[in-house]
């Protein structure tokens, strides 16, 4: 019996790295899961990939037609859902004083806007007594300099689930947020050269960078009945960078 036997998870951003292994974890688990990706051929290898049980939904996260899109073939192939990963995100390094509008209006309307109206959207469909999760970063939490509009749009998330959590308890849905540090992806091979990796690297008691499948298996725990006294929280998975 899987931990998420009969449940519909919805997971944005679920194409690549830690979202992705999430998705494979979730269904091997039990669940149905809808993915989303901005590139249809990102989404149609993820979806060979994880191989059942899967629907892919081409969109951003960012944008609210394509949340409404979302959300309407999760009520026509589903009717509801159970588990919300608000996971699409993204930044860029940009020091004070050499931070554009367009880096802020990017990175705040992905991160804050667009993980906002994910949840909210959500909501008319959601089963009472669900899990909403949302990635957070330890850049909120670490002072990483050159990092604060990512910082920042990430931040909102720990304000927001305890506001939230208050808003749905008498619907008994729980709302936290997951929170990773360096984790080896794809998408960090495109960020950092070498030499900034082994300097995150060397950031991290263990020395080295985390795992997707280390991130998916605490996103298991916050979307599955494991973690049903937890709520509001902010779960830290950065192998103890923020804690030293």
């Amino acid at each position: 019996m899987g931990k998420l036997d009969g449940k519909v998870a919805v997971i944005t951003g679920g194409t690549t790295g830690m979202a992705l292994a999430g998705a494979k974890l979730f269904v091997d688990e039990g669940a149905h899961v809808f993915i989303t990706g901005r590139r249809q051929e990102a989404l149609d290898e993820a979806v060979k990939q994880i191989g059942r049980n899967v629907t892919g939904v081409q969109g951003d996260a960012a944008d609210l037609d394509d949340l409404d899109r979302l959300y309407d073939t999760v009520k026509r192939e589903k009717g509801s859902l159970d588990v919300l990963w608000a996971s699409a995100g993204g930044g860029e390094p940009a020091p004070l004083g050499e931070i554009t509008e367009a880096q802020f209006d990017t990175w705040f309307g992905l991160n804050a806007r667009g993980t906002l109206f994910t949840v909210q959207k959500a909501l008319p469909l959601f089963n009472d007594g669900g899990s909403i999760l949302m990635t957070g970063s330890n850049a909120s939490l670490g002072a990483f300099p050159g990092w604060s509009v990512y910082a920042g749009s990430k931040a909102v998330q720990q304000a927001w689930a305890r506001v939230w959590l208050n808003e749905l308890k008498d619907r008994r849905i729980r709302v936290n947020v997951l929170t990773p540090g360096q984790v080896a992806t794809a998408k960090q091979e495109e960020l950092f050269d070498e030499a900034t990796k082994r300097q995150f690297e060397s950031l991290i008691p263990r020395g080295q960078m985390g795992r997707p499948d280390e991130i998916a298996t605490a996103a298991l725990f916050l979307a599955s009945d494991d973690s049903s006294y937890v709520n509001g929280m902010e779960l830290v998975v950065d192998g103890g960078t923020t804690a030293i």
